[in-house]
């Protein structure tokens, strides 16, 4: 042990070396595992020498790579894998005694049998161990429902979702693309997704994704979770971790001849933890039975064998019970990743298979290492249920195309369409110009307001794969889903044009229309109002190129020129710039439709004409120039000083991505995060803060409520710190999860002709530290910590909102101590409709 010690604080880098800085506040305590002496350097490394067989094959070169010395230790090494015994709950705990029970009776062969994949229907297979009644598990894309697949539903994408605002309906949904799942014999659904969290703009991934801040995040992949495995489906939250960009995200992507490490996303453990920790947490204490690694590097460290994260972070201090399983050929090393936290490989074998056997052999994999991984296989298959003979057989074959295909639709088509309409974002109506009442005649222009004429070049993935869609700014159709393994493949799609049609036809009314012409010659003055439809694409594989496009912006334009009535329906596959047009007179009403899913059109013309009244707001900043994003505009290509062949990018805004970026450097966006418009108008009153009647080691040191209904200030003692005898539970210290404070208000539809719904938002200001210098380390001065869906309130009703800060709400990483600490200090609290649209305002001290 003082050996490998020595030598791990001998190759610790001086501070001359490339991003020193960004590990400083690293953990201090670093544990190191007994056997596999010499891996634990590789797998904090990343290094392919200690990969069986070595990674060379996958990239034979001449080339001499450059050192991998500089990068030693940059990810502390934290060994060895916890072993899972289910102490999270007594499910979890009934799950591993029959786990154990099973793999007590398994030969080595079988035990990694489970660990790996194999060909079969799925796009991942495990193998299975028939003579204990094992069957393979079926691994299948993705977060929007069964891709690929006929007789499937194709629902809203989680930045759509997001985009609602409302914890019941992302509930809902996870609940009904579980049922598609399992109706489809899937036994784990690769989704819901956040990471990426969205810090950068133009980032190809963040439409999969839940939104650009950390708690709204969580809701979303808690709430999803809990629904696809309430359906029995064993979920997989990913990417773990830092998966922020597509650029050179894995091994000689994008990189100088094909050949170079992927980016390493450098990052301090505050940040780790606040932000992109955050939204994972929720999915574990909803039970997410399956945990995806990524393809990036975390400092410097491959992710699906990065022990801080693994072993450290998710099995440690998150106390995880399930099994991570890397991104499919995301697995870079053999005896590496083993000893990091891996425990699946997919889709074949990797590094693993007989190799992995051998390594237990010689002693490089301890015995008990493979044991925990098949065990953490099993424990969430049972915990799952999947083990009572009911559960489907699997229903999905490669290509879709089965003889008798199961339909799992059901009625989701409805909710599709609920949550389509609820995830619109109204962001400018001048002068009552939406809901439409009754429009006689109605002029459409614009690519998006049909469907493409050839969608399936790709059967897998709608509107075409990896080989046709790079660089894309726009999609010639309607957009209803991004592009890669996360996108949909519609039974059918309800376009714009086609729902506009059907709704005109009910009410004897015309349209004429031009969906190709950049500037169509055709000028319908007598037209009520012109509909112009845009959208904007994005796709795994590669970033945006970016956030507006020229042929798109002429278009509005134009139409402007001449309709007094110019309303812009935008699709969008996240931020989406609208400065060339937003303030000219004519263009009076704008719509952000996201990506609705199938029953787009069905669910605009719901809020188009008043069937819904829009309640969505922006899941992220809508800026009004790209360079307003600063460095979070584009994906890193690599420090200017640093070596290409390792590719890193130092997140030195700390917690400041998105609105808090906006706040701390004074930028005035365009739309700002949480903004939304409704066809009435809300007030906000009453705010009241109350200590919470169940919270642990409280006590009221002196408690004073000013009449005024806009101040309110309370004093409280806490321990700073959750007890330390208490044992962790999968989603992290059972005391961050506890209510301290509650706070509420009233809210009231001032409106006097529409009923609709207002999701007011509570932002908290935690205090700041008097060592906090530069941006990295700043607390940012406010932070979503919870929101409210009020409503369908008619004019002139009131309704209340509640919203529960638990001490994880409070609380800040502190690096020293590696821990979740309370600041003692003011906190102030914020309720209103936007982040920058603040109604009411009280403090309270701890």
């Amino acid at each position: 042990m003082n050996h490998l010690s020595s030598l791990y604080e001998q190759l610790r880098p001086p501070a001359s070396l490339p991003g020193p800085g960004f590990f400083a506040d690293q953990a201090k305590q670093v544990v190191f595992s007994m056997k596999g002496a010499v891996s634990f350097l590789c797998a904090a490394a990343s290094l392919p020498l200690c990969s069986l067989p070595s990674t060379t094959q996958h990239h034979e070169s001449n080339r001499q790579h450059p050192s991998e010395l500089p990068y030693y230790g940059l990810s502390p090494p934290i060994y060895p894998t916890p072993l899972a015994n289910g102490t999270s709950s007594s499910r979890w705990s009934s799950a591993y005694q029959h786990a154990l029970a099973l793999t007590s009776q398994m030969t080595p062969f079988e035990l990694q049998n489970l660990t790996r994949g194999y060909p079969g229907p799925c796009v991942g297979n495990t193998g299975a161990i028939p003579r204990l009644s094992i069957p393979p598990l079926c691994f299948y894309d993705g977060p929007t429902g069964v891709r690929g697949q006929e007789l499937a539903s194709a629902f809203p994408a989680g930045i759509h979702l997001a985009a609602t605002w409302d914890s019941d309906l992302m509930y809902r949904y996870g609940r009904a693309v579980g049922a598609e799942y399992r109706g489809k014999g899937v036994n784990i659904a690769l989704g819901p997704l956040a990471g990426p969290l969205g810090r950068v703009a133009k980032g190809g991934r963040n439409w999969e994704g839940l939104g650009s801040d950390p708690y709204l995040a969580g809701v979303g992949m808690g709430k999803i979770v809990e629904g696809v495995q309430g359906e029995g489906v064993i979920a997989t939250a990913k990417h773990f971790l830092l998966n922020e960009q597509e650029y050179r995200r894995r091994w000689g992507q994008d990189a100088p001849g094909g050949e170079g490490h992927a980016i390493s996303a450098n990052v301090g453990d505050r940040a780790l933890r606040e932000a992109y920790v955050w939204p994972f947490m929720d999915a574990l204490k909803a039970g997410a039975g399956a945990v995806m690694c990524g393809y990036n590097r975390a400092n410097h460290s491959y992710a699906c064998q990065n022990s801080k994260l693994l072993n450290g972070v998710l099995k440690t201090e998150l106390g995880f019970e399930g099994f991570v399983v890397s991104d499919w050929d995301g697995q870079m090393s053999g005896v590496a990743s083993a000893l990091a936290g891996l425990d699946v490989v997919m889709p074949r074998d990797g590094f693993w298979g007989e190799k992995l056997m051998e390594a237990v052999k010689n002693g490089s994999v301890a015995e008990e290492r493979l044991n925990d991984m098949a065990t953490r296989v099993l424990a969430a298959w049972l915990y799952a249920g999947q083990d009572d003979g009911t559960y489907p057989p699997v229903g999905v074959a490669p290509g879709g195309q089965l003889p008798d295909p199961v339909d799992v639709q059901e009625d989701h088509a409805d909710l599709i369409r609920e949550i389509g309409a609820a995830g619109t974002v109204l962001v400018k109506n001048v002068n009552g110009t939406l809901p439409l009442t009754k429009p006689k005649f109605l002029a459409v222009y614009g690519y998006d307001a049909i469907v493409k004429s050839t969608p399936w070049e790709n059967p897998d993935r709608y509107g075409g794969g990896y080989d046709v869609n790079r660089g894309w700014t726009t999609f010639n159709g309607t957009l209803i889903t991004g592009g890669g393994s996360g996108s949909s493949t519609p039974p059918y799609v309800v376009s714009p044009f086609e729902a506009l049609s059907s709704r005109v036809r009910k009410d004897r009314g015309m349209l004429r229309w031009d969906f190709h012409s950049a500037n169509p010659s055709q000028q319908y003055l007598n037209a009520d109002a012109c509909l112009v439809f845009i959208n904007a694409y994005a796709s795994e594989m590669s970033d945006r190129p970016a956030l507006s496009d020229a042929f798109s912006d002429d278009l509005v334009a134009n139409i402007a020129s001449w309709c007094s009535q110019t309303i812009v329906v935008v699709h969008s596959a996240g931020i989406r710039l609208v400065d060339p047009w937003i303030s000219h007179p004519n263009v009076t009403a704008v719509l952000m439709a996201g990506l609705p899913g199938q029953e787009s059109g069905n669910s605009l013309v719901d809020i188009l004409y008043g069937n819904v009244n829009p309640s969505g707001r922006l899941p992220y900043t809508i800026a009004k120039r790209e360079s307003d994003y600063g460095n979070l505009l584009n994906p890193s290509t690599g420090q200017p000083d640093g070596d290409e062949f390792f590719p890193e990018d130092n997140f030195s805004e700390g917690l400041h991505i998105d609105y808090r970026y906006f706040d701390r450097h004074h930028i005035t966006p365009r739309f700002e995060f949480g903004f939304g418009l409704s066809y009435t108008t809300f007030s906000y009153s009453d705010l009241e803060i109350y200590v919470s009647s169940v919270a642990p080691g409280g006590g009221v040191e002196e408690k004073t409520m000013p009449s005024s209904s806009f101040a309110a200030t309370t004093r409280f003692r806490f321990p700073e710190l959750p007890d330390p005898d208490t044992p962790i539970k999968q989603g992290g210290h059972p005391d961050l999860w506890k209510t301290l404070f509650v706070v509420r208000c009233s809210v009231e539809n001032t409106g006097e002709k529409y009923e609709g719904s207002e999701v007011a938002q509570l932002y908290v200001g935690i205090p700041s530290d008097e060592e906090e210098d530069g941006e990295e380390k700043e607390t940012p001065v406010r932070q979503l910590r919870g929101f409210k869906r009020v409503g369908p309130l008619a004019p002139g009703e009131e309704g209340g909102a509640e919203f529960a800060l638990t001490r994880r709400d409070l609380s800040v990483w502190d690096v020293e101590v590696q821990q979740w600490r309370l600041r003692r200090g003011e906190y102030k609290v914020w309720v209103g409709a936007s982040s920058r649209d603040l109604r009411l305002s009280g403090t309270f001290e701890i």
